[in-house]
């Protein structure tokens, strides 16, 4: 049952104040509609992507020549054309705004902090757009980066798209073999590293890793080694091609930039799929579509202005780092953190937030979940007064910690559980700041993302569960995937399901607000009897128990169907005897069903999860069975896989 009341409701000023009012008087003009409340919004917006398009261009003033012809080839999916005349440069966009005032503030778990203003950043993109121009870096060369979120990581990516160089990123702690899986692809000239990196108290220095990786990338010109634990110059001694990043500087006096404008499609990124389940797909975005998607996003859904002081928890190979970024068009500041968010304890953020005054506080679902577990209360322990919005994505937020966020965190905030993915860098659901809050719900589909929920034969589903589809074309679809020339596996990857439909990969089910609930990937899905069941509906009931830190739950091939199998991670002391057995499965079905009940329940020690935090519910599934699992450099801890493999609990 829905819960009656909502948890947070904006208050009439806060309505008034929000851009997205604004947006809302302007798209009235412009179409003649009455635009009531955010459904009429978004019904336009998506039935008029043209003239909703061209308004986004207009009211986040973007910096280009737009052209004439706004949609081409509007219907088709892929290969509908947005703003096909259009020139721009995305560095140019982020850097409209100069002064004195924060443009990046940088603390790292060290307590190393550090300040860029916004005539510095502007310094130092133009040092590193002459230094790639003197290595020969043109147009449409990759430019990579190993590297912790800190200051010169974002400088670095503005100045190879200030050039029209395609930017691509990881972070520093994966391994030999999974960085060589994703830029043994795309054949960088430019190489980026750091020194070594922090997490949990200790240092680790990357030197022997980044020698090892770069003698395989024949096509690398220059290793630049970014100063972070105080070793750049001594490490670049060990690496073939390398230089300290300092030293490389040192010929380049500041200028303007200069800035290269090129068509709305030019690539801009090219991230990388899990690749859990083979090697990662190189997926690649343009300038224009990830620009224009993520001013969108933060002025219109997240409500962010100039002078704002934006965060999110990302490591540089997870899309919200991308995401983030965007927010100097805004004339937001970046706040960027690195290291573990619980070193020396689960305060480290909240503490970021007092101190720089933080607007907008993004994370991951399972950060807050962890903070919960630890019984922390940053409403009473910490100053939070200037936050004005809450973000979580990564996976499912559950609905007990909507309502521990209300409780323990603040009081009045808009909370916007948000999805999308690294498929379109971007979110197809989100928040909206002009609407309630409920427990559990997602708040609507984004503007001009043409969203609904499909039952398997393509037909929409009111409500129920199903998959989460886009029926119409977006700017920030990929252009494509680096070396697939026909577009065959891109073809593949989103729109074999339905025709000329964008299939996400998630199972979804609207809600009686206008919301959506995601429950999980549809690739996930359980089926026990040929019944369809979200593995976040088990989740959201198991981790409420304080016996269980986490759980993964997949489907176990058995007896000719499927049976659920529920893996949990108890808390420190605690063990899996048949009174808490018994719990977890009553827990389970008075809160979602007898259905959702699982077979076996298996205790483990950890679970595998991927480098951007999310479990990896396939990758464990295929080690019950018995099938390889492709590419484990994808993962952060890869050993927990072996945790799962001939397990007797599964024989019987």
């Amino acid at each position: 049952m829905q819960q009656q009341e909502p948890l947070w409701t904006p208050s009439a000023e806060k309505v008034e104040a929000a851009p997205v009012t604004a947006f809302a008087r302007a798209a009235a003009q412009v179409s003649g509609r009455v635009l009531g409340d955010y459904a009429a919004l978004h019904r336009w917006s998506v039935e008029e992507r043209a003239a909703f398009w061209s308004l986004v261009w207009e009211f986040c003033g973007i910096i280009g020549e737009r052209g004439e012809e706004i949609l081409r080839d509007g219907d088709r999916m892929p290969g509908t054309a947005f703003f096909p005349d259009a020139k721009l440069n995305y560095t140019e966009n982020m850097l409209r705004k100069g002064g004195t005032g924060d443009a990046i503030v940088f603390r790292g778990e060290d307590k190393v902090e550090r300040r860029l203003s916004w005539d510095a950043l502007r310094e130092l993109v133009s040092r590193l757009q002459q230094l790639f121009r003197a290595e020969g870096v043109k147009p449409g060369d990759r430019v990579a980066a190993m590297m912790p979120n800190m200051p010169e990581t974002v400088a670095a990516m503005l100045a190879a798209a200030s050039i029209g160089a395609i930017w691509s990123s990881c972070s520093p702690d994966f391994g030999v073999r999974g960085v060589l899986d994703r830029f043994g692809q795309i054949e960088p000239v430019i190489f980026i590293v750091p020194d070594g990196y922090w997490y949990n108290g200790k240092s680790f220095p990357v030197e022997e890793k980044t020698a090892e990786i770069t003698a395989a990338l024949p096509s690398v010109r220059k290793v630049l080694v970014v100063d972070y634990l105080g070793t750049a110059r001594q490490a670049a001694g060990g690496i073939d091609r390398a230089e300290a990043l300092e030293d490389a500087l040192a010929p380049f006096a500041p200028r303007e930039p200069e800035y290269e404008r090129l068509p709305f499609a030019h690539p801009l990124y090219i991230l990388f799929s899990s690749g859990t389940t083979g090697i990662p797909k190189c997926i690649v975005h343009s300038a224009g579509g990830a620009l224009l998607q993520h001013v969108k996003e933060q002025r219109l859904h997240a409500g962010v202005e100039d002078g704002d002081r934006l965060f999110y928890f990302t490591t540089c190979g997870w899309m919200m780092w991308n995401w983030l970024a965007s927010g100097l068009a805004s004339g937001a500041t970046l706040l960027l953190y690195d290291g573990s968010p619980f070193h020396p304890d689960g305060n480290a953020l909240f503490n970021f937030a007092e101190a720089e005054r933080m607007t907008h506080f993004g994370t991951s679902a399972k950060f807050i979940d962890a903070v919960r577990k630890a019984d922390l209360e940053p409403a009473r322990t910490h100053d939070l007064a200037s936050l004005k919005t809450l973000a979580s994505t990564g996976s499912p937020l559950a609905p007990e910690n909507f309502e521990f966020v209300y409780r323990a965190i603040k009081k009045d905030v808009h909370l916007a559980s948000i999805s999308g993915g690294t498929d379109i860098v971007s979110c197809f659901v989100l928040g909206v700041p002009t609407l309630p809050v409920w427990k559990g719900e997602i708040q609507a589909p984004g503007l001009g993302m043409a969203v609904d929920v499909w039952d398997e034969a393509g037909r929409p589903l009111p409500s129920g569960k199903g998959e989460l589809v886009c029926t119409r074309p977006f700017p920030v679809m990929p252009v494509g995937f680096w070396n697939d020339p026909t577009g065959e596996k891109y073809r593949a990857a989103y729109f074999a399901r339905f025709d000329n439909v964008w299939c996400h990969g998630d199972f979804a089910e609207w809600t009686s607000h206008g919301g959506i609930v995601i429950h999980g990937r549809s690739d996930a899905t359980l089926n026990p009897g040929g019944v369809r069941i979200g593995t976040a509906e088990i989740y959201n009931q198991v981790e409420q128990l304080p016996e269980v830190l986490e759980s993964i739950c997949i489907g176990q091939e058995w007896d000719d169907d499927v049976r659920v199998v529920l893996f949990v991670r108890l808390a420190e002391g605690i063990s899996l005897d048949d009174a808490l057995s018994k719990k977890i499965r009553d827990k389970i079905k008075t809160g979602a069903s007898p259905r959702h009940v699982p077979a076996k329940i298996v205790s483990v020690p950890d679970i595998p999860r991927t480098k951007s935090g999310k479990i990896t519910e396939l990758a464990v599934r295929d080690v019950v069975h018995g099938r390889e699992v492709k590419n484990k450099e994808a993962l952060a801890n890869p050993e927990a896989l072996e945790l799962f493999r001939d397990l007797p609990e599964l024989k019987g």
